[in-house]
């Protein structure tokens, strides 16, 4: 966009170099006045062919015919950088990124997803379902192609290794960053880059080969996954824990059975449901969901809670139920 900018910039300014070189040679030839200068200038540069203010003389007649050979390639060229931007779309792509910007700058707490292959694109539907609010990073074309044909989500299309592409997705006011790209070396670059922008930042990033893990972590990324480790993990639990893997399956959205999993933090609570027990909250009842799962700030998870825990401070609760029934938990939260 930066060329397509700097031509269209040197084709304009060609062209105010080209009127005053008009203005000034008539004027000292001719002795015309500014306005009658300009008028002739106007004559040739537009190709009009209109009259002139007087008869030419022979300098001024030579002078005319080279300005009007000049001006044809200058005409030419002008053509061509404004036909650039209508007609290859050059205009449309600064007119987009220019209302991305507006739009990025209204953005934080947001998530940035960099890479849209096939762990990325799944990512995105995810955070779609969720949703969640984030900013794509891909650059490459044969990806791309793969995009939605209006994806409801931001893209920016650069390289994510720069640190000034990554500050075009707000990476300084986001709360997550995940890497998908399939090249670990670049995961490693972008990790460093965002955690030395916003140290803050909760990185989850791919790792291809299991010597990288490490180097993930070292590099800022909070949690590391390997798909290929995870599907092999995955693959022969079906054969030697099949129920529990269909089980996990629909807890996480896998089988569409209708049931979801769902994160109730305590400070999403309303004054009149904190510190109580799981006993007083009553979610069952109310809403048709079960909580299944107790985040404590100390003690971890715990499983299966009994009904006299008491919700306090920096808990979250995870609540398994319907579409409907989770809905119905907006009923707790402010």
């Amino acid at each position: 966009m930066r060329d397509s900018v700097r031509t269209f910039l040197i084709a304009a300014l060609i062209l105010l170099v080209s009127i005053a070189t008009g203005i000034i040679g008539f004027s000292v030839l001719e002795g015309y006045s500014l306005l009658n200068a300009f008028y002739m200038t106007m004559l040739v540069v537009s190709t009009v062919g209109f009259s002139e203010v007087s008869p030419l003389s022979d300098h001024g007649k030579l002078f005319a015919s080279a300005y009007m050979i000049i001006n044809l390639g200058i005409y030419a060229y002008i053509v061509s950088a404004i036909s650039r931007y209508i007609f290859e779309g050059e205009f449309k792509k600064i007119f987009t990124t220019f209302i991305f910007n507006n739009r990025a700058k209204k953005v934080n707490n947001h998530v940035i997803v960099v890479g849209y292959g096939k762990t990325g694109a799944k990512t995105c539907d995810e955070l779609l379902k969720s949703k969640q609010q984030f900013i794509l990073i891909e650059n490459s074309p044969q990806a791309l192609q793969y995009l939605p044909e209006n994806p409801h989500f931001q893209i920016v299309k650069e390289d994510a290794t720069r640190e000034e592409v990554l500050m075009k997705a707000r990476i300084d006011t986001a709360a997550s960053l995940i890497v998908t790209l399939p090249d670990d070396s670049s995961n490693m670059i972008i990790c460093i880059t965002a955690k030395g922008i916003n140290p803050n930042l909760n990185i989850i990033a791919r790792a291809s080969e299991e010597s990288a893990e490490k180097k993930l972590y070292r590099a800022g990324a909070n949690k590391v996954v390997k798909p290929f480790a995870m599907g092999g993990i995955h693959m022969a639990h079906l054969i030697t824990q099949p129920h529990v893997i269909e089980f996990l399956e629909i807890l996480t959205g896998i089988k569409n059975q209708g049931l979801q999993l769902e994160e109730l933090m305590f400070n999403e609570l309303k004054d009149v449901y904190k510190n109580k027990t799981i006993k007083e909250l009553d979610i069952c009842k109310n809403t048709g969901a079960t909580v299944i799962g107790v985040k404590d700030p100390e003690k971890g998870f715990i499983f299966d809670p009994n009904s006299e825990t008491i919700i306090k401070k920096g808990d979250i609760l995870i609540v398994l139920g319907s579409h409907d029934s989770l809905k119905k938990i907006q009923m707790y939260c402010v």
